[in-house]
C-alpha cells in the first residue's frame, strides 16, 4: 500500500482518532465505577432511588 506523500499526516490522524477513543472508552469505564460506588454509599447511608416505594 502507498500512502504517498501525505503517509506521515495520515498515519498520525489515525493514530491520535485511535488515541481519543481509547481514552474516551477508559474515561467513560472509570466514570462508571465511580457512579456505581457513590451510589453504594448513597445507599448504605439509606437514600433511596426516585419512585422507588418504602418497603
Amino acid at each position: 500500500m502507498n500512502l504517498g506523500q501525505h503517509a506521515s499526516f495520515i498515519v498520525a490522524a489515525y493514530v491520535i482518532a485511535i488515541a481519543v477513543v481509547g481514552a474516551l472508552v477508559i474515561w467513560v469505564i472509570a466514570d462508571s465505577r465511580t457512579q456505581k460506588r457513590m451510589l453504594a454509599d448513597l445507599e448504605s447511608r439509606g437514600a433511596r432511588r426516585a419512585g422507588e416505594r418504602e418497603p
